[in-house]
């Protein structure tokens, strides 16, 4: 997969031959869907064996509820579809470093990895490895961030909020 766009919402896709690659363009897909719909461009894909098993993205604009972020989408999908809250031996990519409520979520999934594509440039806290580290908790997710998909992850969510600005 490598698509590329060429509008004002311009996303150039990562290389074919990464390793995350089909997974990480898959999220940044979603993120578009996102952007379509006037929602925050954050999109998210869970992945079992290989396979992605769940997508999702931003859509709290629309319903109307704080909720509904990526993340969560990804994991209720992915939760029916294995009908198991445990998402044991299962990676998130996602386009956006997690926010804590998304993190919180992850751990309790017991999701394995998270691959992330932008960091949050709002915090420097470390706050949701924390929380996906935390002694706290009988599980550990390790994080990841996968530093060639920042700059495509952060254009979306620049752009967005740039032509956010332009219409207040």
């Amino acid at each position: 997969m490598n698509r590329k766009e060429n509008t004002e919402n311009a996303i150039i896709f990562a290389q074919k031959n990464h390793p995350h690659s089909t997974f990480m363009n898959e999220a940044i897909f979603q993120a578009q869907k996102a952007l379509k719909k006037e929602e925050v461009p954050i999109g998210a894909v869970i992945v079992q064996n290989g396979k992605i098993i769940s997508k999702g993205f931003n859509c709290r604009e629309k319903s109307q509820n704080a909720i509904k972020h990526a993340e969560i989408i990804a994991i209720n999908k992915a939760c029916k579809k294995l009908k198991s809250w445990r998402l044991e031996n299962c990676e998130l990519y996602v386009t956006l470093e997690p926010c804590p409520m998304c993190a919180g979520a992850i751990a309790n999934a017991r999701i394995c990895k998270v691959f992330f594509g932008a960091q949050e440039k709002t915090s420097n806290d470390n706050l949701c490895e924390k929380i996906l580290t935390s002694t706290r908790l009988n599980h550990k997710c390790e994080m990841i961030h996968l530093t060639e998909f920042d700059e495509p992850c952060s254009q979306l969510l620049t752009q967005f909020f740039k032509n956010r600005r332009k219409k207040n």
